[in-house]
């Protein structure tokens, strides 16, 4: 994990701390397209993007996606390198309700990809911290192994939340976006899909992703932290 930033912007209309992350050093193919819902890979991870910021060049997956440092389209075009993660996922362990899960992943991407936050199936996906998951939102998620499938949040615990009532999910659909569709016809991201817990597709708070990744930053570039180590508990296969 690299511990160089070049630098740190506050925007306070932002949902997260406009910040910059280190420069992808290896070459992407120019013009390569990077958006939210996209199958990326990183060694032998296949996983799907979740959030993607066009201004600040940067974009979320889940944490246990991690590989080596580059992170690749299906293709094996770079698209741009692990920046930032956190993890604490269990692996098959039984976790009670009051376990908080921390599972995400900023990649820093590439210049020379280009870079937007429309979904696959044309919405533009935005982060509004006046949105957050609630029990009976009306949600949908984006995998790229199930596409899209939509349902209603079934409860919400430390960090983390649960669906219900047609959302569905596959191995490959790990970091993909959670959002709920806003009156404007665009989504507003609430999450991004972590695992299952029991019956029930299982995703970790946009709104506790963004603040544990402002304070990683903060804590970056005043130089008290390197790399976020991730909790002792493994993660499960993506």
């Amino acid at each position: 994990m690299r511990r160089r930033w070049l630098r740190m912007l506050t925007a306070a209309a932002a949902p997260i701390i406009a910040f910059a992350l280190p420069s992808a050093q290896a070459q992407a193919t120019p013009g390569l397209p990077v958006y939210p819902g996209m199958e990326v890979r990183q060694g032998t991870n296949v996983c799907t993007l979740g959030y993607v910021d066009p201004q600040m060049r940067i974009a979320f997956t889940a944490g246990h996606c991690r590989g080596n440092g580059q992170v690749s389209d299906k293709d094996g075009n770079i698209v741009g390198a692990q920046a930032l993660f956190r993890d604490n996922t269990p692996n098959g362990a039984t976790i009670d309700t009051n376990h908080q899960i921390a599972d995400w992943e900023a990649i820093s991407l590439s210049p020379d990809v280009v870079v937007n936050n429309i979904l696959p199936g044309g919405r533009q996906l935005v982060a509004d911290p006046a949105i957050a998951p609630v029990a009976g939102m009306p949600v949908c998620h984006f995998g790229v192994v199930t596409g899209e499938s939509c349902g209603t949040v079934e409860a919400v615990y430390n960090g983390w939340f649960t669906m219900a009532n047609g959302v569905v999910s596959e191995k490959g659909d790990s970091g993909g976006p959670v959002y709920s569709p806003t009156p404007d016809g665009r989504a507003a991201i609430i999450g991004m899909f972590n695992s299952t817990w029991g019956q029930f597709p299982a995703a970790v708070s946009w709104q506790s992703a963004s603040q544990q990744a402002r304070e990683d930053v903060i804590s970056a570039a005043s130089g008290s932290v390197g790399a976020r180590t991730p909790e002792p508990w493994s993660a499960p296969a993506p």
